[in-house]
């Protein structure tokens, strides 16, 4: 089985992928390592900035090696922001019927009530660097965006709404 996990930032995929991982022993692929890989040995001229230029640059390799995967029988974890809405395109019934989609979305009213917790679990899993950017109307802005084009491409998603129990979310 291929379980993807993609969301706005902040949303917790690595920590649900971490989850996953310790429950059913499945290895797991950052795309963030990915992309960090690739740009810093100059494999690409992207930048970490470049966002939809490297969504359509990661997802050429990723869905080759989800392929892969699925044709050698091995179960794989691929989490990150990195997937296209429209990823189902990349893939026939045969492998569809292989892979699990998970898209992590915190309502407007989970973040107005909960965005200090947001902030103080951003280095749960990874390290990140202070980011002056991170506002609660950028989190807003982004998963609004991930709802509406998870709604548009009929994607399931995992509304975060009320509480934050990352363990509801680990049942395949």
């Amino acid at each position: 089985m291929i379980i993807l996990i993609t969301g706005a930032s902040h949303t917790g995929k690595t920590l649900l992928a971490q989850k996953l991982l310790e429950k059913y022993h499945y290895p797991y692929l950052s795309i963030d390592h990915l992309k960090m890989g690739l740009i810093r040995s100059g494999q690409t001229d992207l930048t970490p900035y470049d966002d939809d230029k490297l969504t359509d640059y990661l997802w050429t390799i990723i869905k080759e090696m989800i392929k892969t995967a699925i044709e050698n029988r091995q179960n794989l974890i691929v989490e990150g922001c990195y997937i296209p809405f429209n990823w189902k395109d990349s893939f026939d019934e045969e492998y569809l019927s292989q892979i699990k989609f998970f898209c992590l979305v915190m309502s407007e009213a989970y973040i107005d009530e909960h965005f200090s917790d947001i902030i103080g679990n951003e280095n749960v899993i990874e390290k990140r660097l202070p980011d002056e950017d991170f506002t609660i109307q950028f989190v807003k802005q982004e998963n609004e965006y991930y709802l509406k084009n998870c709604c548009q491409f009929g994607l399931d998603y995992i509304l975060i709404d009320k509480s934050y129990e990352i363990e509801e979310y680990c049942q395949l």
